[in-house]
């Protein structure tokens, strides 16, 4: 059966069970194309979802039994995606073929309510416990000025021309989780509240390091905004396409750091070609550490927004994108930025790179 005559199918289904068949009920991937058919979608989101491609025939096939509703898509293709609808809820599952062992998630079942499960494997989910150097209310801590790679990733405007020289170091997240769709992330809590519930969910032990990681994205999602912006935690890609296009329209660029592999410290400099893009707007999202994907999209009228190419001194290309912000009045006067680049707030236009797996979104020149 092709892709095409399965959709319909499956959401009618899925509309049986309780999930509704909206048009937010989309796979991510078919949601993005219906709203931004005209713009493709960055590496750093494309490589977050479930290997669930409706586009392609590649032996999609339906079966309808005792357990409920089975999909199976992608059979040829390690790692296919399953789907079944039944007595024991919903079941998404990314299978081997996904590194760090894919996702599961189940809707309903014996107890009701939602688990997920991402198992991962190699480094754990976080990074380091601190305060994210891209939320402007909070202080750096001595830790971070010393030994968070982003540190190095904050500059002046003024330096943003061909020639000028920087130490950089671009990172890869060790992050393995996924988006989660929509209406699946909706039913899980997400909120500072609900804190002991959602631990318990996720199987993680309220005194350990990832729980603190976890309750420092919650807060920072719930803080509210300095003043001339507005912030949102998208946890679907769906909910970031909503933020995006609400601030901007629908006629927009994705756009994010390209590396071909993680670098190590060291000098790069400014080759010829770096160019603007959007205007004095964007929406930028980052990406925060959590058991599945969650991002912290800001937008202001006081952001202008680069692609940057950079050559390191043993050769490797970037082509990074760079954020600048013309009004940092509102900053917390010890913000990571201001301690490295010894300016004071509201001085002078102050920028940073992005880390690869960030986004920002920037209105289209047509």
């Amino acid at each position: 059966m092709h892709s095409s005559s399965l959709l319909p199918s499956l959401l009618a289904l899925l509309a049986a069970v309780g999930l509704a068949a909206t048009h937010a009920a989309l796979p991510p991937q078919l949601y993005w194309h219906s709203i931004l058919p005209s713009t493709p979608m960055p590496s750093s989101l494309s490589h977050l979802l479930l290997p669930f491609d409706w586009r392609e025939d590649k032996g999609t096939s339906v079966a309808v039994g005792k357990g409920g509703v089975h999909v199976d898509a992608a059979k040829g293709k390690p790692g296919g995606t399953t789907v079944n609808v039944g007595k024991g809820g919903v079941n998404v599952h990314a299978g081997k073929g996904k590194p760090g062992g894919g996702t599961t998630v189940n809707v309903g079942g014996k107890g009701g309510g939602v688990t997920v499960n991402t198992p991962h494997k190699g480094k754990p989910v976080h990074v380091y416990v601190g305060k994210s150097p891209f939320n402007y209310q909070y202080a750096a801590t001595e830790t971070q000025l010393h030994d968070d790679p982003n540190v190095a990733l904050f500059f002046l405007e003024k330096d943003l021309k061909p020639g000028h020289k920087m130490n950089l170091q671009f990172t890869q997240s060790t992050d393995q989780t996924s988006f989660l769709p929509r209406e699946l992330a909706k039913s899980i809590p997400f909120s500072s509240a609900k804190f002991d519930d959602i631990l318990n969910r996720f199987g993680i032990k309220p005194e350990s390091e990832d729980a603190e990681v976890m309750k420092n994205t919650l807060k920072e999602c719930e803080q509210a905004g300095i003043k001339g912006e507005e912030k949102y935690c998208a946890t679907s890609l769906e909910s970031m396409v909503d933020f995006a296009t609400s601030k901007l329209g629908k006629k927009v660029e994705a756009v994010s750091t390209e590396a071909v592999k993680e670098t190590r410290m060291q000098e790069y400099t400014i080759a010829p070609g770096v160019k603007k893009i959007g205007e004095e707007k964007a929406v930028v999202c980052h990406r925060k550490e959590y058991p599945y994907a969650v991002f912290y999209c800001h937008q202001t009228e006081t952001t202008r927004a680069y692609t940057v190419p950079l050559e390191g001194a043993d050769g490797i290309r970037v082509k990074a994108v760079a954020v600048c912000h013309t009004d940092t009045s509102q900053w917390n006067p010890k913000h990571m930025a201001f301690q490295v680049l010894r300016v004071k707030p509201g001085t002078v236009p102050v920028c940073h790179f992005l880390p690869q797996d960030h986004v920002v979104w920037v209105p289209k020149h047509t």
